[in-house]
Order: structure tokens, then C-alpha cells, then sequence
């Protein structure tokens, strides 16, 4: 809607996981070179948690991107909420079996010979488990002892688990303890410090197209900081709702104002600080000098009158 305004290719704030758009920070490094080293490794098992929307899938994604597809060969499982024997059958499909036998012993059988062939062509054999948080704890038990495919020297199944940081609870339950103590390598992600978001930002607008610095003014960008918590998805959706407030008044310049409306069409703020400009309340966020943010001073910029998809709705002929 607004990419050609502002001199764009693409969205710069898809909500989608793309892997071209990863801005690494050195977290996000450490457990994309970490998490690439142990499955080439033949580690066993191995977990990485963050909290929703920081990026933890993204990062999945460009690590399989990493991975020489003649070295490795991966089911992804990614909605794991199934019953034990459900599972079994959705690796087995991703594993490209598609004549799944239907007792468990010979589904075993087979996932077993797939292994070993795949071992045979020295290559890797991985199971990625996304949203592992949502894992019963009769289903992790059984991909434990999936682990138990081996030779003397390593592992025939390299078991990767994607998941909020409910898994590390999870994980710590005392009838999982054996599948806790088997865990090789633990990384993490977590959202962006606020010096980050601004980079972030301008790293995505440059990756869709954007020649030169983004149209968030400094006022904008701390908002945006504050209000999404540093956390990447909620940095995406508060971007795209201020672009379009911008581009619906024909205004090159993205600024505070433009945000709060985009956080308040999000439900990102309170019903009663909702007007604009907002007014420092006890729930205002407080810095350390014990001023209220810029973000949340009163600012001279006149709010518009109605948003800008109310406004499109009018020309339609819609409200």
C-alpha cells in the first residue's frame, strides 16, 4: 500500500518469517553459529527458547538455510500438539514417508531404516520441533526415547526443540529429568535493548528497498522502543500501522503522533490515555532521572481526526 511511496520494493515489516529480514544481534549470532555447529556435530539434543515474537522461527529458518542440503535432511514439525502416535506419523511424513505403517512398532521399524540409510549417504538426519512448549509430557518423553537411535560413536537423530521459555519450566519437571540431563546445548534469544530497535528498523527498511535513513523521527523511535518492549514482531506491526497513519495523511515523515495511533489501533495502550497527546499518568513508564519519556510528553503535533482507515472507509463510501 505505501512501499511505492516511500520509495520501497517490499513490506519492510512483514509479519512472516522471512530470513532474508534476520537482524542478528549478538545473540541472535551466538545461537545461529551454535545451534548450526551442534546439528553439523551430531550433538543429540538441543533446545532454544525466547520469548513470543522475538524471532526464535525466523532464526530457524535461516539456520536450515545454512545447513549443505546434501549434509542434512530435516522434519519440521510445527504444530505440536498431537498425541504420541500423531507425532511419530507427522515425522515420518516430513521425513518424505508417505506410506506411514499403522502399528507403532512398525513405524518405529521404519523410522529407524530411514536413519540408518540417511547415515549410510553420510548425511545427518534432524528433528525440529517448533512451539515445543506446547509438547505433552507424554509426547517428550517419547521423543526421548527417539534419541536412543545411535551407533558407538553418535547420534542417528539430531533433536532440535523451538519453543517459549514455558519449555525451560517444562524441562524441569521431575518426570523429565532424564530427557533434561540428555539436553547437549541450550541457547536463547530475547527481545531487542532499546539502542537495538532503531538499528533493527533501519536494517529492515534497507533490506526491502529503502535507499536512504527510515522516515521514523527520533520521538517515533523511542516510542516505538517503549511500547513494543524491543520485541521484533510487535516492533513489525507497530511500523506498518504508523506507515500507513503517515501515508494516509501524505506525510513523509513518521512521528510520535503516527505511532500512538497505531499503538492504540493495536490495543497496545490503555483506553483512558488513548487522546492524543497523551497525559503522564501513574501507569506512565518513569526513567531514571524520574521524568516521563519523551515518547509521553505532551508534543505540539496535531493529531488527526480520525485515522487513516477511517478516513479510506469514508472515500468508499464505507462508514
Amino acid at each position: 500500500m505505501y512501499y511505492q511511496y516511500f520509495g520501497l520494493r517490499k513490506n519492510p515489516f512483514s509479519m512472516t518469517p522471512d530470513p532474508g529480514f534476520l537482524f542478528l544481534t549478538p545473540q541472535h549470532r551466538e545461537a545461529l553459529a551454535g545451534l548450526t555447529y551442534a546439528l553439523l556435530g551430531q550433538k543429540g539434543f538441543l533446545v532454544l527458547t525466547g520469548d513470543a515474537g522475538t524471532g526464535k522461527t525466523t532464526l530457524l529458518t535461516r539456520v536450515l538455510q545454512h545447513l549443505p542440503s546434501n549434509r542434512i535432511q530435516a522434519s519440521l514439525v510445527l504444530n505440536p500438539i498431537l498425541t504420541s502416535a500423531e507425532f511419530l506419523e507427522m515425522t515420518l511424513l516430513d521425513f518424505g514417508v508417505m506410506e506411514v505403517p499403522a502399528s507403532k512398532a512398525q513405524r518405529l521399524a521404519r523410522l529407524q531404516h530411514v536413519l540408518h540409510q540417511a547415515d549410510e549417504q553420510k548425511k545427518i538426519s534432524a528433528l525440529i520441533i517448533d512451539e515445543a512448549h506446547k509438547l505433552s509430557p507424554e509426547v517428550l518423553e517419547e521423543i526421548r526415547l527417539l534419541g536412543n537411535f545411535e551407533t558407538s560413536d553418535h547420534k542417528l537423530l539430531q533433536i532440535l526443540f523451538v519453543g517459549q521459555n514455558e519449555l525451560g519450566v517444562l524441562l524441569n519437571r521431575p518426570d523429565l529429568r532424564q530427557l533434561k540431563q540428555r539436553i547437549a546445548a541450550r541457547f536463547a534469544i530475547g527481545p531487542l535493548a532499546p539502542f537495538e530497535v532503531e538499528q533493527y528498523i533501519q536494517y529492515r527498511w534497507t533490506k526491502a528497498g529503502g535507499t536512504r535513513e527510515t522516515p521514523f523521527n527520533p520521538e517515533a523511535v523511542n516510542s516505538i522502543a517503549q511500547h513494543s518492549g524491543g520485541v521484533p514482531r510487535m516492533i513489525n506491526a507497530i511500523c506498518d500501522n504508523a506507515l500507513i497513519q503517515a501515508f494516509g495523511e501524505g506525510q513523509s515523515t513518521v512521528k510520535a503522533h503516527h505511532v500512538w495511533e497505531a499503538c492504540s489501533d493495536l490495543d497496545l495502550v490503555a483506553p483512558t490515555q488513548r487522546a492524543w497527546p497523551p497525559v503522564a499518568s501513574q501507569s506512565a513508564p518513569i526513567s531514571a532521572q524520574g521524568t516521563v519519556p519523551p515518547s509521553l510528553e505532551r508534543n505540539p503535533e496535531p493529531a488527526p481526526s480520525r485515522s487513516f482507515f477511517g478516513r479510506w472507509a469514508d472515500k468508499l463510501g464505507l462508514a
